[in-house]
């Protein structure tokens, strides 16, 4: 499994699920229109998010914005 999955859900709501089940968040942005694109620091983070997410993890293509570093704390 890639490290990187693609949410429909809030930036802020993956940033919580992911602190709750202790996943290491490595990058994180916004997709367009709506959805997040996070990237763990290991495939079982990736996996045990997905996993909560069920079916409003994105399959298939997204549209990224531009990337800007943003610090989550």
């Amino acid at each position: 499994m890639s490290r990187a999955v693609n949410i429909d859900a809030t930036v802020d709501h993956v940033i919580a699920t992911s602190a709750k089940l202790k996943a290491v968040i490595s990058a994180i942005e916004p997709l367009v229109p709506k959805g997040t694109r996070v990237v763990f620091v290991n495939a079982d983070h990736t996996a045990a998010v997905a996993r909560a997410y069920g079916k409003l993890v994105m399959t298939g293509t997204v549209t990224r914005s531009h990337w800007v570093q943003v610090r989550a704390s």
